[in-house]
């Protein structure tokens, strides 16, 4: 016999399954409370609220494990490859030879984008935010292949997912290139993902940027590490609009607006703007902790703490030895990273932190990986958007082809006035 839940309401007793996940997770299934009861649930912030079943991303925070399809994050360290890791998040499975080989034609045939898209990219001024040029021009890019719409057939989503990859990075880099006043530079089909990426960011007409070997696996580790995470905020995004049947590209754009926020993808900038203010006013790390400690103060530790990992985010830990080589390969000794580094000493042994579960998380040295490569603050969060894009994908598909896929609807508790006359405007006091 299964287990069961019993919820005890007054004199009535209601039984709930229990679900139990491949890794052991429980949950108690509610699908049927409200019909039989009349109740709903309340859980602002859906913190232990299960949406869905997924077979993509597991987490154990409390352990601090991150596996992509059951590998553990850490067996894509050592050699990095963004595009093979994007077909595991999709596909279900590391690809064959073949299926990596014909993946990775397909991005490079599709980097280019419609010549009339470049007229978008006018209509902004140099000021607009990088997040929302992004967004914009991943629902206008929609309208130019209006073929892929409809994606019921796995081989036509195949040919989006494949488009839609390599596409980010050249709306991205043409986004960085308009707000300078550069020239566009077209996609290069000589090159892998990422350095075709950085070719179309920094280099200059018959003038070509050279991507060393440790910067390409530097920032494909970064993609890697950030390509999904769960349900989280973007992520819930995308599968919250898909589930009205919203196309691919309009789910994803709507996942770039909801990773915008400072509280999401825009978190290893306020690290970095820390680490600034600590170097540039001369404070030690240990004076900074002190404040950060201080309860009237309104200095505050940026980097640390998860609303999952109650442990070592396993994703700060690989950045950290990255970071390190990084900066050494390239002959670099930027302060930030040391600074950095005493932080995360000093918090790791103080009680008050340690005691709170508050450890570096994954924005605490991406940052620093970036700023070493020359991209942007501004552009941080366009980069995280294109790692994680590939698990919103991967979502959006799993959702699409799951079974009793209904659109998302969730309840609410009313708290305002009841019900009450209307007034005419000269009657009102």
């Amino acid at each position: 016999m299964s287990e069961k839940a019993t919820l005890v309401v007054g004199d009535a007793h209601y039984d709930l399954p229990i679900i139990e996940g491949s890794e052991g997770e429980r949950a108690v299934d509610i699908r049927q409370l409200r019909a039989r009861s009349g109740l709903i649930t309340l859980d602002p912030g859906y913190g232990n609220t299960g949406s869905c079943e997924s077979a993509i991303t597991f987490i154990d925070g409390d352990r601090g494990i991150l596996r992509y399809r059951g590998i553990p994050i850490e067996q894509f360290a050592e050699a990095p490859n963004f595009v093979e890791v994007a077909w595991l998040l999709i596909f279900g499975h590391l690809p064959t030879r073949e299926e990596y080989r014909a993946f990775a034609a397909d991005l490079t045939a599709q980097a280019d984008l419609d010549e009339n898209m470049k007229h978008h990219f006018e209509g902004f001024p140099r000021s607009a935010p990088p997040m929302a040029i992004l967004s914009a021009m991943i629902n206008a890019l929609s309208c130019f292949h209006p073929e892929l719409f409809e994606l019921e057939d796995p081989e036509r989503f195949r040919m989006a997912a494949a488009r839609l990859i390599s596409k980010i990075r050249t709306i991205a880099a043409y986004a960085y290139r308009h707000s300078r006043g550069l020239p566009f530079i077209y996609p290069d089909p000589r090159l892998r993902y990422v350095p075709n990426f950085l070719h179309m960011l920094f280099s200059q007409p018959y003038v070509q940027w050279h991507c060393d070997e440790a910067v390409c696996e530097a920032l494909n580790l970064v993609l890697i590490l950030h390509a999904d995470h769960e349900q989280n905020c973007s992520t819930s995004t995308v599968r919250m609009v898909g589930s009205s049947q919203a196309n691919l590209f309009a789910s994803c754009a709507a996942g770039v607006c909801a990773l915008w926020g400072p509280l999401h993808g825009g978190a290893n900038v306020e690290v970095l703007t820390m680490l600034e203010q600590i170097h540039g006013g001369n404070l030690t790390a240990e004076e900074y902790v002190r404040l950060a400690k201080d309860r009237d103060s309104k200095v505050r530790l940026m980097g640390f703490g998860h609303r999952v990992y109650k442990n070592f985010d396993p994703r700060a830990r690989m950045l950290a030895e990255v970071a390190e080589r990084l900066l050494a390969r390239l002959g670099q000794d930027d302060p930030l990273l040391q600074i950095a580094r005493r932080l995360e000493e000093i918090a790791l042994r103080d009680p008050y932190f340690v005691d709170r579960q508050l450890y570096p998380n994954v924005d605490f040295y991406s940052g620093i990986i970036l700023r070493a490569i020359g991209i942007p603050t501004n552009m941080f969060t366009v980069i995280f958007a294109i790692g994680r894009l590939p698990g919103w994908i991967a979502h959006w598909w799993e959702q699409r082809q799951g079974d009793g896929s209904r659109i998302a609807r969730p309840r609410q508790i009313y708290v305002g006035d009841r019900e009450r006359p209307y007034v005419a405007m000269d009657e009102r006091l």
